[in-house]
């Protein structure tokens, strides 16, 4: 298909195959029981009608999943867009339904998180719902001694530990707002961040565990708040021993505030729209953006998503491994499993460490029965060959996630076959920090085309625009949109009215005032398949064309020696743009003239002529985000010359070192 005059984008690829869930598995999950009840005859049936009533919908999942104080008298309310509301009038609180429910319906006994550290010398523990609704309560206490009130800021720079969730726990009991940044940023990237949101109170540790060594941060920390006025009190964690930089006054042990403190706290009563935390992404322009996000859509999203797509239930052992700094973390970590009151594992360190079993070993020793994680992880992993998989029983494993980025169909396949034992079906989810849920995914019902997260969920009408605002049809890609809200959805950006109005709303607001613009392009194949195609800004244009980035990425890790690649548009006088890849390669394989030869041929006959990277570069690594997200814009900004931006969100800063100038 050509490309119109609107800007839909070329689909080059088509994929044929497709995997049946077990039929056990489909018969019999949480999504299919909902839709059984309701009387709907097929999974098709069942997501249009959540989508033609999403009000409705979403009014059934709130009352399902959430516990309210006072019951909301109004379930969305439209009326000053772009600034929904949803649940009005409603009361309620995140600490509540996370913790404090589970506690008062007796459960108390059940382990909320097994923690294994890093460090394979150091006892693993499980963390009880009772443990942290108690550590909780008295951490909620010691803020309050702090002066922490209802409405304020508090920033947590933590490792990926219980006590970081406890500290997020803390701060949605008392109202307060927290804001985490993710433990690997620089200082300057978390100083700010503290700054933008004029943070009371920060949470860090001493330090954190990196291939059995323990690393600083508490001096990371205090530079990052040393211009920030807002700054009254820093509460540090002891998780290493090493010693740290102390102020007088200001510092505070995280076991002596606790060890001080009542385990009994009143449960501040929130309203439904009462902000939760705030959290900060990267934007195009390089300056973060502070999402917000509010207690009442975010008691639902996150729990229903659980539910549906992963098909929790009490028996599971579920592990999602993203850091808890991320929004993956907030909603799939933390959050989501919390309210159901699921036993999720959680790991302090690096799947490499000490080798590549640990995380196939950490399966077996817990009999993992659904795990999520990022594309970038599952390549790095599939890298190594066969040989780590082979020596651990994964039996336990029923379902599988991805999340970060597309999951190319070779590393589809491998993830099922070696994770997923050739039967677990994966559930590839499409969503953003602002989205806060899940939106585009498969049901554990839903058969499933490698590289596809398959359909928008029940309660989402999410469609694909072009440039002016018309629906494009099937076989063809065009800009992610949500033509309705819903409960999970970002609120604002902190302190920018402007920035939110213009990243989100303007672009069809003459059109259809309300419709979000995600940002993220995608196609639907003939059969209504969506495939993400990556960023709006990602997509290359040769010879008025079109393409997608992702496509072409898709293409060169499919060949047997690429382990995985990102692609630029450089600057062409004749075609506009000429196709640049950089491939990291199989361990083991050498980097000849022949072979990027070789795959420029390989491009061409999976893709066809147009997009035949004009040059293919090996490199030992490529610019990436902590959850897995390929960096084009620093990538492209190194490789012509031109300053590299905010690197702050880097998971591997010092990978921008090894791009070339092209």
């Amino acid at each position: 298909m050509a490309e119109g005059k609107t800007g839909t984008t070329k689909v080059l690829m088509e994929e044929t195959r497709i995997f049946e869930p077990p039929k056990d598995l489909a018969e019999n999950c949480n999504a299919w029981q909902w839709a059984k009840k309701k009387g709907f005859k097929t999974e098709q049936e069942m997501r249009d009608w959540c989508g033609e009533n999403y009000i409705e919908f979403w009014d059934e999942m709130a009352k399902t999943y959430a516990d309210w104080y006072e019951p909301y008298t109004q379930v969305m309310d439209d009326s000053e867009k772009p600034y929904f509301k949803w649940f009005v009038g409603g009361k309620i609180n995140m600490f509540y339904n996370a913790v404090e429910r589970h506690i008062k319906a007796g459960k108390g006994d059940r382990v909320a998180y097994h923690f294994i550290p890093e460090a394979t010398d150091q006892p693993e523990r499980a963390y009880t719902y009772q443990e942290i609704y108690e550590t909780v309560n008295k951490l909620a206490n010691g803020l309050k001694s702090l002066g922490v009130v209802k409405g304020d800021r508090v920033s947590i720079y933590m490792p990926m530990l219980p006590e970081t969730v406890m500290a997020m726990l803390a701060c949605a009991k008392i109202g307060a707002i927290h804001s985490l940044v993710f433990s690997g940023f620089s200082s300057k990237g978390f100083g700010d961040r503290v700054q933008d949101c004029e943070a009371k109170v920060v949470f860090t540790a001493d330090g954190f565990y990196r291939r059995g060594k323990p690393m600083p941060l508490k001096p990371q920390a205090d530079d990052g708040v040393k211009d920030a006025a807002s700054v009254k009190n820093v509460i540090v964690l002891k998780r290493t021993g090493l010693e740290v930089p102390w102020t007088e006054g200001r510092d505070v042990w995280f076991h002596e505030l606790v060890e001080s403190q009542s385990a009994e706290c009143e449960t501040e009563v929130m309203d439904a729209e009462d902000r939760l935390f705030i959290l900060y992404t990267s934007g195009t322009t390089g300056k973060p953006k502070g999402i917000e996000h509010a207690h009442g859509g975010y008691c639902v999203g996150p729990a229903y998503t659980c539910k549906w797509v992963f098909d929790l239930n009490e028996d599971d052992v579920y592990w999602c491994t993203a850091d808890v700094g991320w929004i993956t973390g907030h909603s799939y970590v933390a959050y989501g499993p919390l309210c159901l009151g699921i036993t999720s594992i959680m790991y302090e360190g690096s799947p490499d460490y000490p080798d590549f079993g640990r995380w196939y070993k950490i399966i077996e020793d817990y009999k993992v029965t659904v795990f999520y994680t990022a594309p970038t992880a599952v390549r790095m992993l599939m890298k190594q060959g066969t040989e780590w998989p082979e020596k651990y029983d994964r039996s336990s494993v029923r379902l599988l996630g991805s999340v970060g980025e597309p999951l190319n169909p070779e590393a589809y396949i491998w993830y099922r076959k070696y994770f997923g034992n050739e039967v677990s079906p994966i559930m590839d989810t499409w969503w953003q920090t602002e989205s806060g849920c899940h939106v585009i995914s498969p049901l554990p019902m839903t058969p499933c085309k490698p590289g596809s997260v398959a359909y928008p969920l029940p309660g989402f009408n999410t469609t694909l625009f072009d440039e002016d605002g018309n629906e494009v049809p099937l076989g063809s890609g065009g800009n992610i949109v949500n033509p309705t809200p819903w409960p999970s959805m970002l609120r604002a950006f902190y302190k920018d009215e402007v920035r939110y109005k213009k990243e989100y709303w303007d672009m069809y607001w003459n059109v259809k005032p309300g419709t979000y613009l995600a940002g993220d392009k995608a196609t639907r194949d003939k059969d209504g398949y969506w495939f993400i195609q990556g960023r709006i800004d990602d997509v290359l244009s040769v010879a008025g064309h079109r393409i997608a980035n992702a496509e072409v990425e898709s293409a060169l890790v499919a060949h047997k020696d690429v382990a995985e690649a990102a692609v630029i548009g450089k600057p062409d006088e004749i075609k506009g743009e000429a196709i640049v890849a950089f491939v990291i390669l199989n361990t083991g394989v050498e980097a000849t003239d022949d072979l990027m030869k070789a795959l420029r041929t390989h491009v061409r006959t999976s893709l066809g002529p147009l997009a035949i990277p004009a040059a293919v570069i090996p490199v030992q690594d490529v610019p990436k985000t902590r959850s897995g997200k390929i960096m084009r814009r620093v990538i492209k900004a190194k490789a012509l010359g031109n300053p590299t931006g905010d690197t702050s969100a880097l998971a591997n800063p010092e990978s921008v070192d090894y791009i070339p100038l092209i």
